[in-house]
């Protein structure tokens, strides 16, 4: 059992920069595979980026490519969403998720945390 509680959202200007967190509980955390997702308003849940439990491999949307970083402690049992040049698109509310392996398909995905809200402005 893994449970999973985001914090770090806010409302920030285009082109600056937020930090995400996951704090993980759970004996498992440090074996699972890390993702981030969004969903915006109206529209689904979409992969943002992904982390092996090594924290060796990490994988992003295309939209997100050289914006975000992904990363890991193992020791805090916490996952991280480094955002650089947000956009307003990035406008969401962004969730963490933990599986057996680095999937960018939400079913893959056995435990999700409650979301936090990314705001962007023009």
């Amino acid at each position: 059992q893994v449970q999973l509680v985001e914090s770090g959202g806010g409302l920030v200007q285009a082109g600056g920069s937020l930090r995400l967190s996951c704090a993980a509980s759970g004996r498992t955390f440090s074996r699972s595979a890390m993702g981030w997702f969004r969903q915006a308003p109206g529209k689904e849940r979409e992969f943002v980026a992904a982390i092996t439990w090594t924290g060796g491999n990490t994988y992003y949307a295309d939209s997100v490519k050289g914006r975000f970083t992904i990363s890991r402690d193992n020791a805090k049992n916490t996952v991280y969403l480094q955002m650089n040049s947000l956009k307003p698109e990035d406008t969401a509310v962004y969730y963490c998720a933990a599986g057996p392996r680095v999937a960018y398909r939400l079913r893959e995905y056995d435990y999700w945390g409650q979301g936090t809200q990314v705001t962007v402005s023009s």
